[in-house]
């Protein structure tokens, strides 16, 4: 077979220029080395991708580091940036002591691979940002977790600026966490920082502003938001806290000189981000708003502290069903007269807000229909019909059981008269420990526009207590069966605490009911004791 010298003394095969139209036609670069590590053959494509290398060339001090070190550690495979190109090759040996490198261009196929991580890295902040951002209720918190989150992944410095929330706030206060500060701090924004630059006006307004670059005219305004060994900013993002009724304030993203500043993708982040964290802030101020006013009507709802009646002895134990909004369906209430007092004590159907704007509606008519009337029968009629008087009452289809009570001093003791409607039956407790209901009987209050009441009356000497209560005391149900506290341990729980003051004996019965429940849920609960007092 003819062949022909080539440079390093290697020979080809006749057909060599075959073999070299192959060779040149493959999208890899080839290079082949001897034994010596001298190249002895370079394809066209490995003369375009690395032009520093043809034959006769030692690889081992060849221009391209990764690929010298490759050759000199005996490594089979580089990678490395050339000429702005990502290249990666892969060592195979050939017959006798020749060795071949297959050098490929993944640039395209590197970008690919980080733009994912890129994009997987961004969906996974979003959802982490997403995930606290949605714990934090109240408004502190939010601004703390958007400065928090955002460094360092999307700027060395973060700062808030949410809008004022109120016109006593002239000027709004700024948050701020920095990369490596313990703790964010905060500060009040400077009429000259907010007004004169545009970027952070159109983001604090109402507008629907984008994400815009700070001006670098601008930039030696932000040093009082800055820690003071920051120095200079590099590149400065301010961006709006837009939420479904405007702007909730801004978020400012300031890199140091020495990070790259904000593309595109980083841009469209950080307004995604700034989103959430909007909403977040307007839920957080709604949440607070419904705080207020769940703290209003609760101290409006509350059982009142008991006045003081002269001969008379009482005491109140109340527990709402919900944990955090202390508003409930029971409720008791003691109006002194002159000859002793009027109490009452209900249990509105239902549970939650509704039964509270019920009892609400109950209290303020006892309020009112108690200078009309003291008589407990007639008193109670009065109230059904004030019920079914309101303007909502065909629409509401509510009702209350309820207790009304006249307490009059008499020479030995208190007389007392109770009109019943549909409530549970109070309990006397005599000094000696002798508990018995006092049957009253009667119809719920508003559940019928001809309903019927009743009327009974209890003489009570002194050391006699008369129990109210509503059915969260009997059905409380125990952590171990489910079965319900009853009225037998209610009962035996009395009889323990017989000639004890009233406020002795609703702790003891509170406390045996707490037992018993061992941290279950309940249902509101209300009681009412009503005793003589001792003589002077």
């Amino acid at each position: 077979m003819t062949t022909t010298q080539q440079p390093g003394g290697a020979s080809l095969p006749a057909d060599e220029l075959l073999a070299r139209e192959l060779l040149d036609g493959l999208a890899e670069a080839v290079l082949t080395t001897d034994g010596t590590g001298r190249v002895t053959l370079v394809n066209a494509m490995a003369a375009e991708l690395i032009p520093e290398i043809d034959a006769g060339t030692e690889l081992a001090g060849c221009s391209v580091t990764a690929l010298a070190r490759a050759v000199a550690s005996g490594a089979d495979r580089f990678e490395a940036d050339h000429h702005g190109r990502r290249l990666r090759g892969v060592r195979r040996q050939l017959a006798g002591p020749r060795w071949a490198w297959y050098v490929r261009d993944v640039t395209e196929e590197h970008a690919r691979a980080a733009a994912l991580l890129a994009e997987r890295s961004r969906t996974a902040f979003l959802a982490q940002a997403g995930s606290r951002l949605a714990l934090a209720l109240h408004r502190d918190q939010v601004l703390l977790a958007t400065t928090t989150l955002a460094v360092p992944y999307l700027a060395d410095v973060a700062v808030a600026l949410p809008r004022p929330t109120a016109p006593t706030e002239p000027h709004p206060r700024w948050i701020r966490y920095a990369d490596g500060e313990p703790a964010p701090v905060t500060g009040l924004v400077s009429p000259a920082l907010a007004s004169p630059v545009t970027v952070l006006a159109e983001a604090l307004a109402d507008d629907r502003a984008e994400p815009g670059p700070w001006p670098e005219a601008a930039l030696t305004d932000l040093a009082d938001l800055l820690p003071t060994e920051f120095g200079p900013p590099g590149t400065v993002l301010a961006s709006p806290l837009l939420s479904a009724s405007g702007s909730a304030g801004a978020l400012l993203l300031i890199r140091r000189p020495g990070r790259p500043g904000f593309d595109p993708r980083d841009v469209e982040l950080a307004r995604e981000f700034a989103a959430r964290a909007g909403a977040a802030l307007a839920t957080a101020d709604l949440h607070g708003e419904q705080a207020h006013l769940a703290q209003v009507l609760q101290t409006s709802l509350l059982p009142p502290e008991l006045p003081v009646v002269p001969g008379v002895s009482m005491a109140g134990g109340y527990r709402a069903a919900g944990d955090t909004l202390r508003i409930g369906g029971d409720f008791y209430e003691v109006f002194p007269h002159p000859r002793g007092a009027l109490f009452a004590l209900g249990d509105v159907c239902g549970k939650g807000v509704g039964a509270a704007v019920l009892t609400g509606r109950v209290r303020q008519s006892l309020q009112t229909l108690r200078f009309v009337e003291q008589r407990p029968l007639e008193l109670i009629h009065l109230l059904n019909q004030a019920l079914f008087d309101a303007p909502d009452a065909a629409r509401r289809n509510q009702f209350t059981t309820v207790l009304l009570g006249s307490v009059d001093r008499g020479p030995a003791g208190l007389d007392v008269r109770i009109a019943g409607g549909g409530h549970p039956a109070p309990l006397l407790v005599t000094a000696d420990g002798t508990v018995t209901p006092v049957p009253v009987g009667g119809m719920p209050v508003g559940a019928l526009t001809a309903a019927r009441f009743a009327e009974t009356r209890v003489h009570l000497d002194p050391g006699d207590l008369l129990l109210a209560y509503t059915d969260g005391v009997t059905e409380a149900r125990g952590s171990r069966d489910a079965a319900m506290f009853g009225e037998t341990r209610l009962r035996a729980a009395l009889a323990s605490a017989a000639g004890r003051p009233p406020a002795a004996l609703i702790d003891r019965v509170l406390r045996a009911v707490d037992d018993w429940l061992g941290g279950q849920a309940h249902d509101d609960v209300a009681m009412l004791a009503v005793g003589a007092s001792a003589p002077a």
